[in-house]
């Protein structure tokens, strides 16, 4: 994998560690409590700058100490190490650096170190929120599309005024400020989102042949709102006495999803929980093996509690 060198300092139940990786597969062994997960979480916390087992980052500093810090050298083209370190405190303060220079936010990490995960609870991304199919597309629309985080980032930002905004407002022309920008805004991304899924779709269904040979899966991408009935424009004004009621926006592109399907039903309402498991594997495995091939890096798969998976 790309990650070469990792260096723990107080991190879960790691005081210390100092370990070097082989390129290829890394099997890590112990005892129940021994860390291995957190060493998983640490190598997931250095390239997302978050944690896949609390939001409180607190909870995963050493009790024993104020603050951790992670470092790695990242192994990119030409053999080339590129350094980055993460330090996290109680008081929330945190210090990212890459290729000694301080970085503005944790965001700008995640290019460096593309990281899938799978746990025992990967059945989620099909059975549960479509919050988690979203996670997934946007995963890979960020590493294809330079311009997705930009677009993104604001659509978020917007979305939390607009919110905000629709608990004061009385009428819908009061919102017009923030929805112009978010209809463009939310067009583009709907594009980035639907040609990467157009590209990605070809090889998550060859991937699935090997997987879940004896089914016959389709997809599609729904954007957020029924564009073939009429404009996000016109469903942001006609819902708006709805969203206000609410207290949040009802269309969008927060509200994308992507769906799989067997015989017109959806695969969670077909699937066993292990043949669900097997699809995410082959989606996971789709989604690296496109990034490994059109953005020439490579994705790190992490695989926690290995021998469940297997069973």
């Amino acid at each position: 994998m790309p990650l070469d060198k990792l260096i723990i300092n107080q991190f879960r139940n790691i005081h210390s560690a100092n370990l070097t990786f082989n390129h290829k597969i890394n099997i890590i062994v112990g005892a129940n409590g021994s860390g291995k997960t957190s060493l998983l979480e640490a190598i997931y916390f250095l390239g997302l700058g978050r944690s896949f087992r609390t939001h409180l980052n607190n909870r995963v500093i050493n009790y024993e100490s104020t603050e951790f810090t992670l470092y790695g050298e990242i192994n990119q083209q030409q053999n080339i190490l590129t350094p980055i370190g993460l330090k996290k405190s109680h008081n929330g303060d945190s210090i990212v650096k890459i290729n000694g220079i301080y970085a503005k936010n944790l965001a700008m990490l995640t290019q460096y170190l593309p990281i899938q995960l799978i746990t025992p609870e990967s059945h989620t991304l099909l059975s549960g929120s479509p919050k988690n199919r979203r996670a997934y597309l946007d995963w890979g629309v960020f590493y294809h599309d330079q311009h997705f985080y930009h677009n993104w980032a604001r659509i978020k930002r917007l979305l939390k005024q607009r919110n905000a905004a629709l608990k004061q407002c009385k009428t819908y022309k009061e919102l017009q400020v923030w929805d112009n920008e978010l209809c463009h805004l939310s067009e583009l991304l709907t594009v980035q989102r639907e040609a990467y899924f157009n590209l990605l779709m070809p090889l998550v269904e060859t991937t699935l042949k090997d997987f879940l040979p004896d089914f016959t899966i389709s997809s599609q991408f729904f954007c957020g709102w029924d564009k073939n009935n009429k404009s996000l424009q016109n469903y942001l004004a006609d819902n708006f006495m709805r969203d206000k009621q609410l207290g949040y926006t009802t269309a969008g592109p927060q509200k994308a999803d992507l769906r799989f399907k067997i015989n017109k039903l959806p695969v969670s309402d077909v699937l066993s929980r292990g043949q669900l498991k097997l699809f995410v594997y082959a989606l996971r495995l789709a989604q690296g093996l496109f990034l490994n091939s059109m953005n020439n890096k490579q994705c790190v798969f992490l695989i926690d509690d290995f021998s469940s998976e297997l069973n």
